[in-house]
């Protein structure tokens, strides 16, 4: 049967898998090297690293979105979104598009929010998924230390809006972006980077991390953003607050 393999994560891309005891059939069949199958990736260091790894060849399709599709606009339900976050009519809204998982790197943007100097509050729309809840717990400490507020909204951010089994609406993803006033990527690692081009779809400014498929496969398409060296510096937190005043 003719099969297009589609990878977003390879198991060597990930620590926990590095250590188990089954590399043979991990090595034979993940994935598999079959005349039936195209497979598919999306950047270019995975694609060099099938090749060198299991000798398959790959086409590059990097995530992408309809940029010619206007706009979603705020309307009456997504009006009070910033009720719903239980935000004050002074504070910014700083978005964490992301699962919370350790690669995430949500401590950056714990730091950036705290130094900015700014009122703001942290949202974080994704809950941590399949890598266990230490981390989150870790992100929580760390807020709490920092006196930073965040809140962590998966319950009532989703793909599509709908209503909760409490009664409470549930805001899609496309519905916070047009209240936020910056976007914080702070990832030491992505496959590519939906999130990016969320922020980049709804012109929004962004502080990124300077991951390896960033460097590699979207910084030298000059896109302007807020570059994190690894870590929080002043030429950072300048660029984030001359965004967030204009």
């Amino acid at each position: 049967m003719p099969t297009i393999a589609h990878h977003h994560d390879f198991f060597w891309e990930r620590q926990r898998f590095l250590t188990n005891a089954v590399w043979d059939y991990i090595n034979m069949a993940y994935p598999p090297h079959l005349p039936s199958i195209c497979h598919v990736v999306l950047d270019s260091s995975a694609c060099n690293q099938l090749s060198l790894r299991t000798g398959i060849s790959a086409t590059i399709i990097p995530n992408v979105m309809d940029f010619d599709n206007p706009l979603p606009a705020v309307d009456d339900y997504s009006a009070d979104i910033r009720q719903a976050f239980e935000m004050s009519d002074d504070q910014l809204l700083i978005l964490q598009p992301t699962r919370v998982v350790k690669r995430k790197g949500i401590e950056h943007a714990i730091e950036l929010v705290k130094r900015l100097g700014m009122k703001a509050k942290l949202v974080i729309t994704h809950a941590s998924g399949d890598e266990g809840d230490d981390y989150e717990v870790r992100v929580k400490e760390y807020a709490e230390i920092m006196n930073v507020d965040v809140v962590f909204e998966s319950d009532i951010i989703r793909e599509r809006r709908g209503v909760a089994a409490d009664g409470k609406k549930i805001y899609s993803w496309f519905d916070v972006y047009p209240h936020t006033d910056l976007v914080t990527y702070p990832s030491s690692y992505e496959g590519f980077g939906n999130a990016f081009l969320e922020a980049i779809y709804f012109s929004k400014p962004i502080v990124a991390n300077s991951y390896s498929i960033f460097e590699t496969d979207i910084k030298p398409k000059s896109f302007k953003v807020i570059e994190l060296p690894g870590y929080v510096n002043e030429d950072s937190l300048d660029q984030g607050r001359e965004n967030i005043n204009n």
